[in-house]
Parts: structure tokens; C-alpha cells; sequence
């Protein structure tokens, strides 16, 4: 049976309304191009720019504005929307600001968000604190609506019934003070990509299931590759000291039954599972990991594997679009699973997403209401799944047949435990306990010794709650 049968039979249909079961979440904050990766700048553009060098335009056209009636009440105000800034995410952001334009006459002008997530914050942090009203829509990462929660419109009253149709944990997070305060766009989880070819050309059925698997199959595969590509590497990932590695690590430790770093809101990231975890991931460095794989960020990975320099990859669902896109050299040729878990626990997935919110300090309120109920529409989520491999965030649009076809691995959420970020339980702190957690792992892939290194984490991790 070819993997990629495999995979399809083998992950129930039902499964992706389990994928945001306990919110809050993380995602690595990497976008890609339309055809390949989403990477993010920060310049300023209108809703007319042009499709970066080497990108594909988006071809589908965008859905009608189903409320373009009702919204025309507000035709010739002027909204600047903080946005995807570069790739298929910014594609798709102009085209349906466009037709959002042509169907309404709102004026809309796009301005790309920061390229790094603490950057993002930090703008919106300056913005708040002048009260400007330089930026009427934007985009919030799951973690972000506690923090900003005063800086933005209660959309209850408009979009309360609109959001009904999102999962509801989702909402549940955006529900802050009994104030709906952003409205959900999209989500992510963590993935094991491979190679389909080299699995079965090395005479595997399936992809690993445990750690020890992953880890055996990654060796024979690069030691056979390397006769003709001494560059090949068995398994690349996020190694770098940034949120990536804390998205990571919380996959790695959960699937070797070391739980959540904070539970029940005690800090339990000193444990057994965890110690043993991080030192198995510092002896991939320079096995079947190479050792600048602690430089790596979601794209250093992609290139990496998509290049066909990989038998394995760990990255979001943004690369499954990027590697079947039509330039691809491994177009065809992979496949997305679980990650792997020790014997007797369960695969994890670090969960994310983004949101749209509108400034309480924006001057056209009314109209920013109307992009945001536009964008994360059943029509606009479909469209965005579809054309660019965004997860929605709407039950029915999850189950569209359209849109399990494009997204296979969307089955796989009934196989993985999913694992949030402290965010709830850190509250305005969570950077702060982050940045203690991905140092802390970065520290053991340098060869620290786990347990040591853990205790020190813990006692960060223990001031940043007081």
C-alpha cells in the first residue's frame, strides 16, 4: 500500500473538530509564499501590491461579500488593516480586500505586519499606548487577546452570532470580561512530514510512530542517500532559541508523558519525561540532525526538506501547500503525520492560530466590524483553506469536502494530543516564562545537562507568576 493511502485510511474524517479542543496555542510565525513559504516583512503596501518576486499570484477568485448590502451604509470610509505582509497569506489578503472594495466601497489600505510575532506585539503595544488610530483592523495571535483586551472593540453585539459557528474554545479565548474581542481567523498544529518516495524505496509501509522509529528510519535513510548527496540529513526541525523552540520542546516532552510545563497552575517542567525528552532531541544534533539545526526557524526546515535534503521534517501545515506546489522538487512526493510518541503515550501537537480585531481607537469602527466579518467568513475561511492551506476555524467549513481534499492531513488531529502554551495561566507574563522555556531547552541542545537546566527554568518560571 502506498504511505500516502496510508495515511488517508488510517485517520478517521471526524477528526478535526478535536484539533482546537484547549486553547490557548502557539504557531511558528512563518508564512508561506504562495507555492512555497509564508515569510514575513514589515514594509507598508496598499491593497494593490503585487505578488512578491517568484510567488504565484492567487488564482481563485475570491467569494462575494455576503453582507455587501448592509456594509455599503458605510461606502468611503478609509480602514488600515495590519495584515499578512508577503507571501500566500498577503495574496490572499489583497485579493479579498479587493473584492471586499468593490462590493462595499470601503476604501481599505494594507499595511504587512511585522515579520516576527514579539516584533508585531511590540508595534501594537506603541500603537495602544498613543491611542492612535492608525490601524483600525488587525491581526492577533491566540495568546494576545488578555493582553490587548482593552485596546479593543467588544464585537459581541455584532459578530456574537457569527461567532457562534467557530469552535468554541476559540471563542472562549477571545472572550475576555465577558467581551468578545476578536474573532477567529485560523488555527495550526505541529506535523511530521516525509518523504513517501525514500520511505518506500528503503522498504517502509508507514511512517514511524515512535521517537525510536523516527530515529532509526532517519539513519538508514540518510546513510543511503548520502552516497549520491552528502548534504542529505535524516530529520530537521526547529532548533533556534525563539518560540519555535518552545512549540518544540512542548511536543517533545508531551509525547514522552512529561505533561505541560505548568498544570493545574503548578510548574511541573522538572520532571522525568521532560529531562529525558530534551536529551533525546540534543542527540539528533549532528546524528540525523545536522548541527546548525540550532539555527533553525520554520523556513531554515522547509528549504531544507523541500530542497530534498530531508527524509523528516517538523513544521506547521503552511509547508504541505509549499511542498506540492507546482515548482516543488518533492511535489508529489510527500506526506504529513503525527509525530511521533514514546511507547504507551500519545503523538503531541503544539496548537495555534491567528485572530482579527478591531483598535478601540480606530475612527471607522463600524466599517472595520464589516472586513473582520468579511475575512472570517464561512465563504472567506473556505476560500483561504482551499487557496492557501489556512485550517479554518468554522466547524462546517472544516467538514467541506473541498476542503479535506486539499488538506489531507487535517484527519490527523484525532491521532494527537494537543498541547497549548501557558498563556491563560501566565496571563501578560508569557513572554517572559517563554523566553525562560526556550532557553532553558536551547541551553540542553548545547549539552547542558537536563535536570539541572529544568530546576533553573522552574525557578524562572516561578517568578513570573508572582
Amino acid at each position: 500500500m502506498d504511505v500516502r493511502q496510508h495515511d488517508l485510511r488510517a485517520w478517521g474524517a471526524t477528526a478535526l473538530l478535536l484539533l482546537v479542543a484547549g486553547l490557548s496555542a502557539c504557531r511558528g510565525d512563518k508564512s508561506p509564499p504562495a507555492g512555497e513559504s509564508r515569510p514575513r516583512g514589515a514594509a507598508t503596501a496598499t491593497a494593490t501590491v503585487a505578488a512578491a518576486p517568484g510567488e504565484t499570484a492567487i488564482k481563485a477568485k475570491p467569494p462575494a461579500v455576503p453582507n455587501a448590502a448592509e456594509a455599503k451604509k458605510y461606502a468611503g470610509a478609509k480602514l488600515k488593516y495590519y495584515s499578512e505582509p508577503v507571501g500566500v497569506g498577503a495574496e490572499l489578503d489583497r485579493v479579498m480586500v479587493q473584492q471586499f472594495q468593490k462590493d462595499t466601497g470601503i476604501e481599505v489600505t494594507i499595511i504587512p505586519r511585522p515579520k516576527d510575532a514579539t516584533e508585531t506585539y511590540s508595534v501594537y503595544q506603541r500603537l495602544f499606548q498613543a491611542q492612535s488610530g492608525d490601524v483600525d483592523v488587525l491581526m492577533l495571535d491566540v495568546i494576545w487577546p488578555g493582553a490587548f483586551a482593552q485596546n479593543l472593540v467588544d464585537l459581541s453585539e455584532k459578530l456574537g452570532e457569527a461567532a457562534k459557528q467557530h469552535v468554541e474554545s476559540i471563542v472562549q479565548n477571545n472572550t475576555i470580561d465577558g467581551k468578545l474581542v476578536a474573532m477567529p481567523w485560523f488555527t495550526d498544529f505541529g506535523l511530521l512530514y516525509y518523504r513517501t518516495d525514500l520511505l518506500q524505496k528503503y522498504g517502509y509501509s508507514k511512517p514511524p510512530e515512535t521517537w525510536d522509529e523516527l530515529e532509526q528510519m532517519a539513519k538508514k535513510i540518510q546513510d543511503g542517500e548520502r552516497a549520491a548527496n552528502p548534504n542529505f540529513i535524516g530529520f530537521v526541525w526547529q532548533g533556534k532559541a525563539y518560540e519555535g523552540l518552545t512549540c518544540n520542546a512542548l511536543e517533545w516532552i508531551a509525547s514522552h508523558g512529561g505533561g505541560a510545563i505548568i498544570e493545574d497552575g503548578k510548574i511541573t517542567v522538572n520532571n522525568p519525561g521532560a529531562q529525558k525528552a530534551l536529551a533525546r532531541a540534543r542527540g539528533w544534533i549532528g546524528s540525523i540532525s545536522p548541527a546548525g539545526v540550532t539555527s533553525y526557524e520554520e523556513e531554515d526546515a522547509r528549504n531544507t526538506f523541500q530542497g530534498g535534503n530531508a527524509a523528516f521534517m517538523r513544521n506547521w501545515p503552511y509547508a504541505y501547500a509549499a511542498g506540492n506546489a507546482d515548482k516543488s522538487p518533492i511535489k508529489g512526493k510527500l506526506a504529513a503525520a503525527p509525530l511521533p510518541h514514546e511507547p504507551g503515550q500519545k503523538s503531541a501537537g503544539t496548537i495555534g492560530g491567528w485572530q482579527l480585531a478591531v483598535s478601540k481607537f480606530s475612527p471607522q469602527k463600524d466599517a472595520a466590524i464589516e472586513l473582520v466579518r468579511y475575512l472570517t467568513s464561512p465563504e472567506g475561511q473556505k476560500f483561504r483553506a482551499t487557496a492557501g492551506s489556512f485550517i479554518p476555524t468554522i466547524r462546517s467549513v472544516q467538514q467541506d469536502p473541498e476542503v479535506v481534499k486539499s488538506m489531507p492531513f487535517l484527519a490527523s488531529a484525532k491521532d494527537i494530543a494537543l498541547v497549548a502554551r501557558p498563556s491563560n495561566r501566565t496571563g501578560a507574563r508569557y513572554n517572559e516564562a517563554s523566553i525562560a522555556f526556550f532557553q532553558g531547552a536551547s541551553q540542553v541542545l548545547q549539552g547542558k545537562e537536563p535536570k539541572q537546566v529544568l530546576g533553573q527554568v522552574e525557578q524562572r518560571l516561578t517568578r513570573a507568576l508572582r
